[in-house]
């Protein structure tokens, strides 16, 4: 049946709408801390965002940037010294990190401008002790503090435990969530087979052992998904994978349940997360070579190592090139997983045509309605992501993040949401860019430029060896033409029932990694104009062979895989030639076909009209 939203609908089950943060916070727990660190004879300390690991989520335990500072975004580190104290954080969070942070007693830094290290050389005091958590820095990342605080006069020192976790009176618990099975079906290759590529790559290596340190490393190889953080299925833990034998995982025993115990040691032992270390020293008392992840892997984990007599390694994860290239049974439930999607975004849609022009609709309505529509599926595990629903000027802010004080009303304009899903069988990413009313002929015109790039890469075909920083400007093309841009990636790899910003493939300017068959992608260049509107149009695609008659060269392209259509009113079809329009006219064709057995009544109704020819 058709889904009969109200226009205010209830609030969703997988994100919360309320203040992230209490700047009024900031300044006891900067005081509380600089006193913990005159006690320990430290001059400053650092914060950065993360956990052991790394991740794009962190657990709420591990939180401790945004307890410090009221900070919530993705990405960003505080110094606090005895006199002054710095939030420095990338070019998508200048507004949110003054909003959020008491910028009396922190000040913001773009790190474009003023990186970690630079900050740190040019205000560490001489002879200053700048303290640092080994279990939240990766190796290359102490090494350039080492020479920061070499170049101040100053001096780097290890500190654990934490000195933050003793003054957070009210630290949430870690998370304790199961440790599920990942089916055979969904995987397409058993664990047993990945360990022996993984153990053939450290043979070819001649490394002795691999620390997998990246959970979403751990998920894939052993086939087996947790829900340790946020909008993705993850097991916090780490495994051993030595060059012959049998792994140990390290996770809490009373986290697995009975079928992922059995299918674990069916391969290798598994081990509570404090005998880690104890392994690790009996690697490096073997006088063993290890190769440590270089994305994800904590500086704490090469002391540990080289402090007992062993060498650790910093380097590539052999997981990661593996993990990105899709199986066919991993491909399948991508499809799937997308066409499940595209029905509840096309029902989500129709109910947005109709409600949006009556007025009444906030952010957070069309973000609940969104999720009720995917959560109607029945299959839905979470969110992929927060989901971003911009209205008006808020869409100019590419990660912007509805709460109850910023939510704001609907109106004639630009609406714009990008979204996903988590499914068991795949991971979605869409972003749809609507009008509301009728839209100016700037954003007609801005829009189509941004789709003609959108369509570039759809159609893009490139000789094997190609990165994704080769194809980048092909996305952006039609705005530089109109002196435009836009300051993100066009597009970042996708996990399958994992993370939906998966590496090491993107379409970007620093994106070096060759695309290979089976790597899933976004496609989505956008413009964004402060403080009016902002478009973003995205698709899922995956990189396949292509066979071009007369050709000598091995060829691929992508598939596209996310149907949903294009938002006609914003489309200004002289601004397309005839295969840029063929190319529309056929994806609508697709969308139509696949979509439409999917939907009944109004939502039929409206995207036949959608998918109607140019």
């Amino acid at each position: 049946m058709t889904a009969s939203i109200p226009a205010k609908a209830s609030a969703p089950h997988f994100q919360s709408f309320s203040e992230p943060s209490d700047p009024s916070q900031v300044a006891p727990r900067v005081a509380a801390l600089r006193a913990a660190l005159a006690r320990q004879g430290l001059g400053g300390f650092v914060v950065p965002r993360a956990d052991e690991h790394q991740g794009e989520y962190v657990p709420a335990h591990m939180a401790r940037l945004a307890w410090l500072s009221g900070f919530t975004g993705s990405a960003g580190n505080v110094v606090v010294l005895a006199d002054k104290a710095a939030l420095i954080v990338d070019g998508r969070y200048t507004i949110q990190s003054a909003e959020q942070t008491d910028t009396a007693v922190i000040t913001p830094v773009r790190m474009e401008e003023t990186p970690l290290d630079k900050w740190v050389a040019a205000n560490l005091p001489a002879g200053g002790r700048l303290g640092y958590d080994p279990w939240l820095h990766t190796v290359d990342g102490v090494a350039k503090l080492e020479k920061a605080v070499a170049a101040a006069g100053g001096e780097l020192v290890a500190v654990t435990p934490n000195p933050i976790d003793a003054l957070w009176s009210d630290r949430p618990a870690p998370p304790s969530a199961p440790v599920k099975a990942h089916p055979a079906a969904y995987a397409g290759e058993s664990a047993a087979s990945k360990l022996a590529r993984i153990q053939e790559a450290l043979g070819k290596d001649k490394v002795d052992a691999l620390v997998l340190s990246d959970p979403h490393a751990l998920a894939w190889t052993f086939n087996i998904r947790g829900g340790d953080v946020e909008h993705t299925p993850l097991p916090l833990g780490y495994a051993i994978v030595p060059r012959e034998g049998r792994p140990t995982v390290f996770l809490s025993p009373e986290k697995i349940t009975n079928e992922a115990g059995d299918a674990i040691g069916a391969l290798g032992e598994i081990a509570p997360p404090q005998a880690l270390e104890e392994q690790l020293k009996a690697l490096g008392a073997g006088k063993a070579k290890v190769r440590l992840d270089a994305a994800t892997a904590a500086a704490a984990l090469a002391t540990l190592i080289r402090k007992a007599g062993g060498t650790p390694e910093a380097g590539a994860d052999p997981v990661a090139l593996m993990k990105a290239r899709k199986n066919e049974a991993e491909l399948d439930g991508a499809r799937a997983a997308h066409l499940r999607d595209g029905a509840a975004m096309a029902r989500f849609l129709s109910w947005l045509a109709r409600e949006a022009p009556k007025g009444g609709l906030t952010e957070i309505d069309a973000v609940a309605a969104l999720e009720a529509e995917r959560r109607g599926t029945g299959l839905l595990k979470d969110v992929s992501f927060t989901t971003i629903a911009g209205a008006g000027p808020n869409a100019a802010l590419p990660h912007y993040r509805v709460t109850d004080s910023s939510n704001r009303a609907i109106e004639p304009g630009i609406f714009l949401v990008d979204s996903g899903g988590q499914y068991e069988d795949g991971t979605t990413d869409i972003t749809r860019t609507m009008a509301v009313g009728e839209p100016s002929p700037e954003m007609r015109d801005r829009y189509t430029r941004v789709l003609k790039g959108h369509v570039a890469i759809s159609r893009a075909v490139f000789v094997k060896g190609t990165s994704g920083a080769q194809l980048d400007a092909l996305a952006r093309l039609p705005l530089w033409q109109a002196g435009l841009d836009f300051d993100h990636g066009t597009g970042h790899g996708v996990g399958s029932y994992l993370s939906v910003h998966e590496g090491p493939q993107r379409l970007s300017k620093l994106g070096t990694t060759p695309l290979e068959p089976g790597m899933i992608l976004s496609n989505e260049p956008g413009y964004y104009k402060e403080g009016a509107y902002g478009i973003r149009i995205e698709n899922l695609i995956v990189v396949e062979e292509r066979s071009i008659p007369g050709g000598d060269r091995t060829i691929y392209g992508f598939e596209t895989i996310t149907w949903c259509p294009y938002e006609r009113a914003l489309i200004e079809p002289a601004l397309l030639d005839a295969g840029e329009r063929a190319w529309i006219d056929a994806y609508h064709g697709e969308v139509w076909a696949r979509i439409g057995p999917l939907v009944e009544g109004e939502t039929k109704t409206w995207l036949e009209q959608a998918c109607r020819p140019l």
